[in-house]
């Protein structure tokens, strides 16, 4: 995120929302771990900035150091970028991805309708991209079928278990670390 003004706009005025250097409205509150708003003033964690074009093996590596962290949340945002600023035909990839941080994120807040819906939507969508044409099995190393099975597994257990639960513990592990 750069420049937070607060609830001054670009042009100076103040228009009553936090605003970006750009004007756009941007929530300039801090946030917690799991990226629920706190309080202005209160200690939050660093937010992942906006917009930032990384290699997909990049996004990757930093997606999975968030998720190891149990900040999922900040995990959907490198991969929101990802989607954002890559090739038009990964967009169903990426998306997946976030999809599947949200989920988690929903799932580590205690929403299990929530957090299950995501999980399942997610594992779907990265489930229908790596269908659509051939060698899409593991891109970037991602061992697509192993986090598709990760996924429903998950959303199954948020539904009967309900509690929140802790989202380091029950992060994925995106590459196997075989790029085969």
């Amino acid at each position: 995120m750069s420049g937070v003004l607060g609830a001054e706009g670009a042009d100076g005025a103040d228009s009553g929302r936090d605003r970006d250097a750009e004007g756009r409205a941007r929530n300039a509150r801090p946030r917690d771990g799991l990226g629920r708003p706190l309080p202005y003033g209160a200690e939050g964690v660093q937010r992942q900035p906006e917009g930032v074009v990384r290699t997909p093996r990049e996004t990757v590596a930093e997606a999975q150091a968030l998720l190891d962290a149990g900040r999922p949340f900040h995990a959907h945002e490198v991969f929101e970028d990802a989607w954002k600023s890559g090739p038009d035909e990964e967009r169903g990839l990426w998306k997946g991805l976030a999809q599947l941080a949200v989920g988690l994120t929903h799932a580590a807040r205690g929403n299990a309708t929530g957090g299950a819906r995501l999980l399942r939507r997610g594992a779907g969508a990265v489930s229908a991209w790596t269908e659509e044409a051939p060698g899409r099995q593991r891109p970037y190393g991602i061992d697509v079928p192993e986090l598709v099975e990760w996924a429903r597994a998950l959303a199954a257990r948020v539904e009967r278990g309900g509690e929140p639960l802790d989202a380091a513990e029950w992060a994925p592990r995106l590459a196997s670390g075989d790029e085969g």
